[in-house]
């Protein structure tokens, strides 16, 4: 039958492996029908059929990112926005800027700021009092584990030199014990008795506004990391989903990973079955389910609270008490997850240190030894500080490794508030992605945006070279640390699509396989390695619709994307 589209002239990258060159795909409808190879295109060539050159630009299938906050992310585009700042005076001088131009908030609220910005990590409340007295300010950090208050908003919230912390948190304090501004983890919850709820309409916008931007860097489907759940005032987006599923307007298709209460039990793993089933009844699992469960193992290292095998050292390099939190018991975890495991849900674990690495893999083998192998595709996201025993148990108990592999390059937050505290040693044990190839376990990639850039093409890039572009420091964590291109982009695809549970229907380049694609220019498997940042997309398809066309691209009206070359002619056939 003549296709509806067919896309010409450029490499195919299929979802694993090297591109395929001298090939052609067709789209009919919603799904590809054929990749062949460019002598036998004509006979799917129609009189409607419009024929897409690529110009040498590489087809790819549509990334998905495994790890990621998009309602949060776009939300706090529409507020307070840090996190284009270029140190602590600016940041401070943006908040001053969204402060003016909104005099009627009653509290500022976003986020954004980067730790490595301010000394220690930590913001004092007297920069948010010099240019907001009068109104509460609350601001998440870069990496959300932090946030960063003024005076008024403490006050508020009733927290003073006598309050203690909490115990998945710190308060970072003045001398004489007052709330010095910061508050990590779990001591950001402090405010939420004070804090404004999320307007659902503003929700609602931020996950437009978050599908937009995702869509026009070649994304067009994820797991959110945080749903049916509220944390440090990023409230809870299903709603918004279910909006946007009611009014036609989710074009990507999404896994919500249900938020585990770390102060809950048990009683949890019913409630989340329930919840899945109330959406599966919905009748549109290809664009929203609810399979997944989020357990937080640990926090981040920055703040020290990534649970560690060895102590934390202070500034003097001497070691200290302090391993960092796991903020759920390991025995408890184990039990948590092996019921989770047998209801049917994902586990989706949030594991920094190796520490909670080696507490998250328990819990699997656990669940494993009660339930027999299962298709669980569990997986541990972030993955810092891992030790390469740990490294080689995932594949005997089928667990994914999410990698974020923007993190893995030397950058100020980790030269500055990371390494100087961690045990000599630790450098070389950050963000092991070689290891994993190594030892056979499966890669999916995701971003944790609005923590860091949402752009596969820059995570890519960093997970090749392990260096910033135009860097000039050595590979974090030794060369042998790098993927190669082909695996780096299998992670964003069809790896994701596996711990999505949508291998079946996306994540490659084949027949009976939604047209979700991305087309790249210029073609990131043509360039040096140290260029591959330099590629950018084209056009971002779904279900065989170009949803996202770069607009410098010159088209004419009822042209989707690229460039219309007039059709071939049909091949005909001699009688035999």
């Amino acid at each position: 039958m003549p296709a509806d589209l067919l896309f010409t002239g450029g490499p195919v990258f299929t979802g694993t492996g090297a591109p395929v060159h001298g090939h052609a795909v067709a789209v009919t409808g919603n799904r590809i029908t054929a990749v062949v190879p460019d002598a036998e295109a004509a006979p799917l060539i129609g009189p409607d059929t419009r024929v897409l050159d690529l110009g040498g630009a590489l087809l790819s299938p549509g990334f998905q990112d495994a790890h990621i906050h998009p309602v949060g992310g776009g939300v706090e585009l529409l507020q307070c926005d840090v996190s284009a700042a270029l140190d602590a005076a600016d940041a401070v001088e943006r908040v001053r800027a969204y402060a003016d131009a909104h005099p009627d908030e009653p509290w500022i609220l976003g986020g954004g700021w980067s730790m490595d910005h301010f000394p220690g990590g930590a913001p004092v409340r007297a920069l948010l009092d010099d240019v907001v007295p009068d109104r509460p300010v609350l601001l998440l950090s870069r990496d959300h584990h932090s946030s960063w208050a003024n005076t008024v908003a403490i006050r508020l919230a009733g927290v003073d030199a006598a309050t203690a912390d909490p115990v998945d948190g710190r308060i970072e304090r003045e001398a004489d014990g007052h709330p010095a501004g910061t508050f990590h983890e779990g001591a950001s919850d402090l405010f939420d008795a004070v804090r404004p709820p999320l307007h659902p309409d503003l929700a609602y916008a931020g996950l437009l506004r978050a599908q937009r931007e995702l869509i026009a860097l070649g994304i067009t489907g994820w797991q959110d990391a945080l749903v049916a759940g509220t944390v440090a005032g990023v409230a809870d987006p299903l709603e918004s989903y279910r909006r946007a599923l009611a009014a036609g307007e989710l074009l990507v298709h999404v896994v919500g990973a249900q938020w585990w209460e770390r102060g809950g039990g048990i009683e949890q793993v019913a409630e989340m079955s329930r919840r899945r089933a109330e959406i599966a009844a919905l009748g549109a699992e290809d664009r929203l389910a609810l399979g997944t469960t989020k357990i937080m193992v640990d926090g981040v290292a920055e703040n020290q609270t990534a649970a560690m095998l060895t102590p934390y050292r202070d500034a003097r390099g001497h070691d200290t008490c302090n391993h960092g939190m796991s903020f759920i018991a390991p025995e408890a975890l184990r039990e948590y997850v092996t019921a989770l495991d047998a209801a049917g849900q994902q586990v989706h674990f949030h594991a920094l240190g190796d520490r909670a690495v080696r507490e998250a893999l328990d819990a699997l083998e656990a669940a494993r030894r009660a339930n027999g192998a299962t298709d669980g595709r569990h997986h541990l996201a972030h993955l810092q500080v891992v030790e390469e025993r740990e490294a080689a148990r995932f594949a005997d108990l089928g667990a994914v490794a999410n990698i974020q592999a923007l993190w893995a390059c030397h950058e100020d937050q980790l030269d500055e508030l990371t390494l100087p505290f961690l045990q000599d040693g630790a450098e070389a044990r950050q963000y092991p992605f070689g290891d994993f190839v190594r030892h056979g376990v499966r890669l999916a990639a995701g971003s944790d945006w609005p923590v860091s850039s949402a752009d596969p093409i820059d995570a890519i890039h960093i997970a090749v070279n392990r260096i910033v572009p135009g860097g000039d420091a050595a590979p974090l964590g030794g060369a042998h640390q790098r993927l190669d291109l082909a695996t780096a982009m299998a992670a964003y695809t069809s790896g994701s699509a596996y711990v999505n549970h949508r291998d079946h229907d996306t994540g490659h380049i084949r027949a009976g396989h939604l047209a979700n694609l991305v087309v790249l220019d210029p073609d990131p498997f043509s360039l040096p390695e140290a260029q591959i940042h330099r590629s950018e997309v084209l056009s971002t398809w779904i279900d065989g619709v170009a949803v996202y066309t770069r607009p410098d691209i010159p088209t004419r009206p009822g042209t989707p994307a690229l460039r219309t070359v007039p059709a071939l002619p049909t091949r005909t056939e001699e009688p035999s």
